[in-house]
């Protein structure tokens, strides 16, 4: 039986990650083929020849690999150098015995929902449901795996958007932006707003306004299906569109933001000892007995 081709993605900016590096590598060497070890975000992964992709990182790095790999279904194995690591769910102190189980036998994997948003520009005449249609018009195109994120950004006065869903009527409301975010996402930028956690098993898209100037409007969560489009009717200066916390482009008042689930999953490793709320509580801090000084 041939070694499993392995791709090393390391983030040496975080702390410990270069030393992580430099004691893994000789490890490997009879365990696996190493097909690569990028360091910089600049390989183009989506030409990446690997059986698995070793993440050391966070989750922001394993964000980012998942945006870079173009749809390829490599499997991702995300370990945990930076806070939270939901994501990049195996620890610097236990994963090189899961790397060693994953090698030997394989771990668990589970498919992970992205959602691909595009910017139509101003007086475009498509239909927001047709994927081909909007193709053709649109001028920025992304994947995210967490969020598609509108923000006021400067001057920071509140701006005004037009939500809908399904070619439904649009819902107007003035606020500081909007969330749309997948299960994996509900527990970043989305639970900070006020949207709820979905369960990584749900196939679902949260829509959560950012600060609403209404008492009305709360987070909506809608069918995989569905076709999310923001509508720029006032914005300011800097609004921005951003998915994932990396690709990102300025709006204009006119522009359409459309929304929809990718093409392609991504393809996590799981950590076999993790279980779902006990993570979100011990990450998320739930039900802690406030600490009083003495």
């Amino acid at each position: 039986m041939s070694a499993m081709r392995l791709f090393i993605v390391a983030n040496v900016e975080k702390a410990n990650v270069r030393p992580a590096l430099d004691e893994l590598l000789p490890w490997l060497a009879g365990r696996a083929e190493v097909t690569g070890v990028e360091t910089d975000s600049d390989f183009d992964l989506s030409k990446v020849e690997a059986d698995a992709i070793l993440i050391l990182g966070g989750d922001g790095t394993l964000l980012s690999v998942a945006r870079r790999l173009g749809g390829r279904q490599i499997p991702l194995m995300g370990v945990n150098f930076g806070r939270l690591g939901f994501l990049a769910s195996f620890t610097p102190a236990n994963f090189r015995a899961h790397l060693q189980a994953l090698l030997s036998n394989g771990l668990p994997i589970r498919g992970a929902m992205m959602i691909e948003a595009s910017v139509l520009p101003e007086g475009a005449q498509c239909r927001a449901a047709d994927g081909q249609d909007v193709a053709k018009h649109r001028r920025f195109v992304a994947t995210a795996l967490n969020d598609a994120v509108v923000t006021a950004g400067p001057p920071f006065n509140m701006i005004e958007l037009e939500i809908s869903a399904d070619s439904e009527h649009g819902v107007r409301y003035f606020g500081d932006g909007v969330i749309i975010s997948t299960p994996s996402g509900s527990t970043a930028y989305n639970v900070s707003a006020g949207g709820p956690i979905i369960s990584p098993d749900v196939e679902a898209i949260c829509i959560t306004p950012i600060c609403p100037h209404s008492l009305s409007f709360r987070p909506v969560v809608i069918s995989p299906k569905g076709t999310i489009v923001a509508h720029a009717v006032k914005v300011n200066e800097g609004t921005t569109l951003f998915c994932d916390g990396q690709a990102s482009t300025r709006l204009k008042a006119g522009e359409k933001v459309v929304v929809h689930r990718s093409a392609h999953d991504v393809q996590l490793i799981e950590n076999p000892d993790a279980r779902e709320w006990r993570t979100l509580a011990e990450k998320l801090n739930w039900a802690v007995t406030p600490k009083y000084n003495p």
